[in-house]
């Protein structure tokens, strides 16, 4: 069932591999649910790495996703296929999507929706499922971090890093971070970290050992790679955790591998978008189960450091290239 709807809509198409401005906006044909899925108009969509990634044309969608970019939206339902039983039309939700949500309307599969977590905006719960989940998944899930334990994130002004420091710090964690400049470890710190270090400037394992005492780090999320592997090891607490999540400088490395066994560590790592529907929306129950209470006593919510239209999502990419960022960038539909 559905309201009265266009049969077209605007959409970013990636015109061809390449930089930002092969990111143009188009006509295509309005999508339509099918069982199980809702239709939703798109109020705002988040922009992430792994669509700057699909736009260079080295990560390409899974199997029966919409080649158009964009993983995170919140809008409205519009209309619904058979087997929908959770949401009605008109709901404001937001969701996990595995493309086109660079677009005025996006198909989401039920289970993959939630609902918007007042008090925030639409704007603000589109930068909520890819960061939010991801970081659930991987730090609390394969992590197992837990209270009074020690968190590393590296990136730490980033959309990930943000989220990771206020929910490590909502759930007890001494958290610790990274960053590229003075400006982006006080932003940082302002979000609960303890201390957050300018990798350009220190040597963040020497200075997280000395911090903790010799201890080093129980969780390390890293979605650095390169250099920072054998950096990690270094400061990594005995039974430590390391979760790698991209390599922004490279996933081949060679490592003296000796800590991970004097201190039985845990090397591991995980993505999102290839998982089953069935997969993703555990994640959403656990968010919507543990997190989303957090977002109403505690005033968590997404760090929006710029909005760009649709139009502009040449601008939206080239601002994430650049690092320039401190949290989210989205789009408004």
């Amino acid at each position: 069932m559905s309201t009265r709807l266009p049969s077209t809509m605007n959409a970013v198409e990636i015109a061809s591999p390449g930089g930002p401005e092969v990111l143009k906006l188009a006509s295509l044909p309005m999508p339509r649910p099918g069982p199980g899925e809702l239709l939703v108009k798109v109020a705002a969509a988040g922009v992430n790495r792994p669509d700057v990634l699909q736009r260079k044309g080295v990560y390409p969608p899974p199997p029966g996703a919409p080649p158009t970019p964009g993983l995170e939206i919140a809008g409205s339902v519009v209309a619904k296929g058979s087997q929908t039983r959770r949401f009605a039309l008109d709901d404001e939700v937001c969701a996990l999507v595995p493309g086109g949500g660079y677009a005025e309307y996006c198909i989401a599969a039920e289970p993959n929706a939630m609902p918007v977590p007042p008090p925030l905006s639409l704007l603000e719960a589109a930068a909520l499922p890819e960061t939010f989940m991801t970081v659930w998944t991987n730090v609390f899930d394969r992590a197992r971090l837990k209270r009074g334990e020690t968190f590393l994130v590296h990136g730490g002004s980033s959309g990930i890093g943000t989220t990771a420091i206020m929910l490590a710090k909502a759930f007890g964690a001494e958290v610790f971070a990274t960053a590229g400049s003075d400006e982006k470890c006080q932003s940082c710190m302002r979000l609960g970290a303890r201390l957050a270090i300018n990798y350009r400037t220190q040597d963040f394992a020497d200075e997280l050992i000395a911090q903790t005492g010799g201890r080093g780090m129980d969780v390390i999320l890293d979605m650095v790679g390169g250099s920072y592997v054998e950096r990690n090891l270094r400061c990594a607490a005995r039974d430590g955790r390391i979760v790698s999540i991209a390599f922004l400088k490279g996933s081949k490395v060679e490592i003296d591998l000796l800590p991970m066994m004097i201190k039985r560590l845990t090397l591991t790592g995980s993505t999102l978008r290839p998982r089953t529907v069935e997969e993703k929306a555990a994640i959403c129950r656990a968010l919507e189960n543990n997190v989303w209470p957090l977002i109403e006593r505690a005033g968590i919510k997404p760090q929006i450091y710029r909005t760009f239209p649709l139009a502009e999502a040449a601008s939206a990419h080239a601002l994430m290239e650049s690092s320039g960022h401190i949290g989210k960038i989205v789009l408004l539909a």
